[in-house]
This record gives structure tokens, sequence and C-alpha cells, in this order.
């Protein structure tokens, strides 16, 4: 038995899961396997067993970690999930897919510049702060409208959607107004305007059921996929 076989069957098993709720909503879903959790071993063999989107939220780590992988042969999705600091940009505009946390105008003109500088056009999910939280990141929902029409102008940047995070909850179902809320904010811009991509990206390990339910396109995983129990 391989020393990595629990990460194959958390894998096998959460895609499992994810794929039939989707197929209940008449959707497809994607799984965004959050590694800061796991070590370069675990992640390869991660991928081994057939990963195709790795998120981290350190930019240092997301780059480190994509040369670890391309170097072994592996060419999944790179996703920066977590807060995104301008002189970071940077790091990993080469290689990322997909921005999670676009939130402020500074940070999409210093994307678009670093974009446009390699010669790339990088695609990003608007973060919406749906529980309207001082503390927390992200724009409010009255406000996504004219953010997304300004974003949207630069050349070298792709909006793909939204992404939200929504307020932590002991009951996963407490967060459902929250997702409910962005999803009819996502379907209202898409209708509209259209995202390049129409990816709603909410939900992470406690509260991925919950999210695909309320429209959710994109999960982001991380503890079960390396629960050795």
């Amino acid at each position: 038995m391989s020393e990595f076989a629990y990460i194959e069957k958390n894998l096998r098993e959460l895609s499992s899961e994810i794929d039939e709720l989707a197929a209940a909503k008449g959707r497809e879903v994607r799984l965004v396997a959050v590694t800061k959790s796991g070590s370069d071993e675990e992640l390869l063999a991660l991928c081994r067993a057939g990963a195709l989107d790795i998120g981290e939220n350190r930019p240092g780590e997301l780059r480190r970690r994509g040369d670890l992988l391309f170097a072994e042969g592996f060419t999944p999705t790179l996703h920066e999930i977590g807060n995104l600091q301008r002189n970071k940009v940077k790091l990993i505009i080469e290689s990322v897919g997909l921005i999670h946390s676009l939130d402020n105008m500074a940070l999409a003109l210093e994307i678009d510049k670093q974009a446009g500088r390699v010669g790339r056009r990088v695609s990003v999910l608007i973060e919406i702060n749906s529980a309207r939280e001082e503390q927390k990141d992200g724009v409010l929902p009255e406000e996504a409208e004219a953010f997304f029409l300004e974003v949207r102008k630069l050349p070298n940047i792709s909006v793909a959607g939204l992404m939200t995070m929504g307020p932590v909850c002991e009951n996963p179902e407490e967060i459902r107004p929250y997702f409910r809320l962005t999803r009819e904010l996502f379907d209202r811009l898409n209708r509209t305007y259209g995202f390049e991509g129409g990816i709603l990206s909410m939900g992470m390990s406690d509260s991925y059921r919950v999210a695909i339910e309320e429209g959710s396109t994109l999960v982001r995983v991380g503890r079960k996929l390396f629960n050795k129990d």
C-alpha cells in the first residue's frame, strides 16, 4: 500500500461526494485542493492521485510549490486564495491561474500592470464581503457592480466571477443566507454583463455542502484531504 494511500482515498471520496451534490443541482463543481496544511510530499501525492486545482494562500508558497509541481511534470491550475498584497503580485503573475481575492482598485491596477509586463491576461474573482463585516476584506454587495465595471476595463484582467468567504459560523446552515445573497448578485451581474468564466467560489471544508446547494461552482477544501484517520 502506498505511503500516501490516505490522500488518494480522501481525494476519491471527496470528489465523489462533490460530484453527487453537484449532479443533484444539475451543474459541475470544481474542487480546489488547499494545500497549506500538507507537506511537499503530500502535495505531490495529491497531484499523482489526480488533483487538477491547487490553492495556496501565501504567494511565496504558491510560486515555490508551483515550481516544484511543474518540475515533476504536473500542470495543475494554481489558485491564489488568500489576501494578496500588491508587492506580492509579481511573485505569482507568471504561474497563477486564478486569483480569488480581488477587492480594491489599487490591487487590480497592479495585477493589470504585472500581467501586461509578462504578456498575460490573468483571471480574477471579485471577493464579496457578503456579511458586511468591518474586519473582513471584500467589496460590499451594493458596491460590487460599480467595482466590476471598473475592473473589466483593464486590458490584462479577465473577471471570471465572484468569491465569498461568509462569516465564521459554528453551524454551516447559518452561512446559507450569505451564500444565497452572493449567488443572487452573481446571477444578476452575469445575466446583465457576463463573466469570463462564470465562476462562483463559495464553500470550504465545513461549508462546501451548503455552498453547492446554494449555487457554488467551485469549492476550496484542505483539511479533509490530509486527514489520516
